[in-house]
């Protein structure tokens, strides 16, 4: 009987358990790029990229943190809805406050901004916590095992932290990247909204990841204009005075 059990528990651990972590991987790293991009944006707020670079160090931190105590409280908070109301307020809040910015000189608008470090940190990690919501549902969905579910989001914060710093590099480069964010931050909200309201009226996660993806593909579609060199400038400059 022994033997028994301690083959199910061997082949259920050097099998079944590396697949189902497999699993939680790759869908951490295909619901993290409308965190990730989101981060970004908001640690962009600082306009200083050390200061930015800190604010993703330290907020995935803290966002590290929440993110646990969410999975091991995930089936008592899944019996609130009132937590997904609060999740999908505070992120269509950050998307309101982004669209209703003032628009810079690219004519795009920009926000928040945050006058220190102190004041992004918070942002950031109750933003991926509110995203989080989301995600630890699909990742218990997946696996009842706690610690395979905390070894995906281990592995995931990890992801999310590159992925990001990644963003912040392209936020500089394309001009409708940041709305695009933004907008994918508003699908999140909305669909916690819709678990509220009713769950048959919950898109399947494959729409939602297409969605992301054409969001994705428009902000990626134009690249910012670079600034005109003043080196013509320069010899029209010299050539004159040799004239």
């Amino acid at each position: 009987m022994l033997d028994q059990i301690f083959d199910y528990l061997h082949f259920h651990f050097s099998v079944e358990a590396p697949l189902v972590l497999l699993v939680l991987i790759l869908l951490e790293a295909v619901l993290s790029a409308d965190n990730a991009i989101a981060l970004a944006a908001i640690a962009q707020g600082l306009e200083d990229k050390e200061l930015e670079r800190k604010a993703l160090n330290v907020g995935l931190v803290v966002a590290y943190v929440l993110r646990i105590s969410l999975i091991l409280t995930a089936t008592w908070v899944q019996q609130f809805w009132q937590f997904n109301v609060l999740g999908a307020a505070y992120l269509l809040w950050l998307v309101f406050q982004h669209f209703t910015s003032e628009e810079g000189e690219d004519n795009q608008h920009h926000g928040p901004r945050f006058n220190s470090l102190l004041q992004a940190i918070p942002v950031i990690a109750f933003t991926d916590l509110a995203f989080s919501l989301d995600s630890v549902t699909t990742a218990i969905a997946v696996s009842q095992e706690k610690w395979l579910v905390l070894t995906g989001a281990t592995i995931g914060i990890i992801t999310l932290r590159y992925m990001a710093g990644l963003f912040i590099k392209w936020l500089d480069e394309y001009v409708y990247l940041e709305d695009a964010g933004y907008i994918t931050v508003a699908l999140v909200g909305l669909r916690l909204l819709l678990k509220v309201v009713n769950d048959s009226f919950v898109p399947p996660e494959w729409a939602m990841i297409g969605a992301i993806a054409l969001v994705f593909a428009w902000g990626f579609s134009k690249r910012t204009t670079p600034e005109l060199s003043e080196e013509p400038e320069k010899s029209e400059v010299v050539e004159g005075s040799r004239e």
